[in-house]
């Protein structure tokens, strides 16, 4: 769901204008990054053990693939762990069912979903951006990496579950810089109530029968008074959490958002020095959502939270690439016996950075995304940022082109100008080779 925050916002294409860009996005991408893929040996991909077949929508990466599995948000006093076990130790204090968790916790599903899960099983829209080529990894037409643990929700619904948390590793193709990485964390809650245990009372009524109408503030399947209850147990649950995290003090706002799966939705910032920062999304669920798995008679909330971006914070750690690292100077900061104490990370060294740039002109279908992509299979952990520094369009030709600044850095030992110049040579013909783009 936290993924969704931001790519939900976006503007939703007319179906024509989305299905053709889905069609150029579709073949540049599968140009791009996988005409190295041409030989019999790659016809299949390997993912946790099982094989998949390759076809035109094929787009992840072995560089990718080669995270799945290493559940660093499950590794003892990794700060993601810490920051996964102190929402959860919440949650369990906070909601008790005969002096045991109510939240059932569920850390171990496989990153592998359909189109199906990922997409419709929430109310994602058929011609939602998200959906592309240029912003989800997809295995081949039938698979992907999912995008959120959203992905998991209808289906621990129909298992049973009444109160939940979902939490995994997810994959999104994005912009390279020191706070996004292409595969994250997220922790994701779900609580269902029936009316009686909303209000003790056998008249009220949470759920429309007939439905009224949808209005800003409540849907059609739903009662106001119902919303107004369930609301306030959302709010009132996440600012606890966050305060558990952030201090009892801790500064929290609520903004109107838009998801297509909660209505109404909200977005919770939190005051962090002299800035607000985002922290997740929720709402209550769309009652079409829970229907689907037969459940008519409840009413849902659901959120979502992206573990790195409280860590980031709550840690002070500058840099997203460093939760990856296996290096005992940064591990060894979280080695605590009570997973509350206070951590602030201490850099082990800081070495220079190394920045070059790259201008061509663009081929027809160039997606900036695939050039991200083929950056970090090149590159790996030792880009930085990549940025568009310059965009210039030749009036007589109408040719566009861009300037790329790529700034490389290594995490553990300085990194020569000689050994930046040299990946960059191969980034170069990369770009030439598989996106056909013309260095300028």
């Amino acid at each position: 769901m936290a993924h969704l925050e931001s790519i939900l916002k976006m503007k939703i294409l007319p179906s024509t204008l989305m299905q053709l860009r889905l069609n150029t996005t579709h073949a540049a991408a599968a140009n791009a990054l996988h005409k190295s893929s041409a030989n019999s040996a790659e016809k299949f991909l390997t993912v946790s053990g099982k094989q998949y077949k390759h076809d035109s929508w094929t787009n992840v990466t072995p560089r990718i693939i080669s995270h799945i599995g290493r559940n660093i948000y499950l590794k003892q006093n990794h700060p993601l762990w810490l920051i996964k076990e102190r929402l959860i130790a919440f949650f369990h204090w906070k909601y008790q069912n005969r002096r045991s968790p109510s939240f059932a916790v569920i850390d171990n599903l496989s990153p592998v979903v359909t189109p199906e899960q990922n997409f419709d099983s929430i109310l994602v829209p058929a011609d939602h951006p998200s959906r592309q080529l240029s912003d989800s990894y997809y295995i081949n037409k039938d698979h992907l990496l999912r995008a959120h643990t959203s992905a998991h929700q209808r289906d621990l619904l129909r298992s049973g579950l009444r109160e939940f948390l979902a939490i995994g590793d997810v994959y999104r193709r994005d912009e390279i810089d020191a706070t996004h990485f292409p595969v994250f964390h997220q922790i994701e809650g779900v609580r269902l109530r029936y009316a009686h245990e909303l209000k003790d009372d056998p008249e009220f009524r949470a759920i429309e029968s007939p439905p009224g109408e949808q209005t800003l503030t409540k849907q059609a399947s739903h009662t106001q008074e119902a919303v107004d209850l369930m609301t306030k147990d959302l709010q009132d649950c996440l600012e606890g959490a966050i305060r558990s995290l952030f201090g009892q003090k801790a500064e929290i706002r609520w903004n109107d958002s838009y998801f297509p799966f909660t209505h109404p939705s909200w977005e919770m910032e939190v005051k962090y020095g002299n800035e607000w920062l985002e922290l997740l999304g929720c709402g209550i669920m769309q009652q079409q959502l829970l229907n689907s798995v037969g459940i008519t008679d409840q009413i849902g909330w659901a959120f979502g939270i992206g573990l790195e971006r409280l860590a980031m914070r709550l840690y002070e750690i500058p840099d997203i690439r460093l939760f990856w690292s296996t290096d005992s100077g940064f591990l060894s900061q979280f080695q605590v016996d009570n997973i509350r104490r206070q951590v602030k990370y201490k850099p082990v060294s800081v070495y220079p950075q190394c920045i070059n740039d790259v201008s061509f002109w663009l081929p027809d279908g160039f997606e900036r995304n695939d050039f991200f992509e083929l950056v970090r299979d090149c590159g790996g952990d030792l880009v930085e940022q990549v940025k568009v520094i310059d965009e210039f369009t030749n009036k007589k030709t109408g040719r566009k082109s861009l300037c790329f600044r790529i700034v490389y850095r290594h995490m553990e030992k300085t990194l020569t100008k000689e050994e930046a110049n040299a990946m960059h040579a191969v980034i170069e013909k990369a770009a030439v080779d598989k996106l056909g783009v013309e260095i300028r």
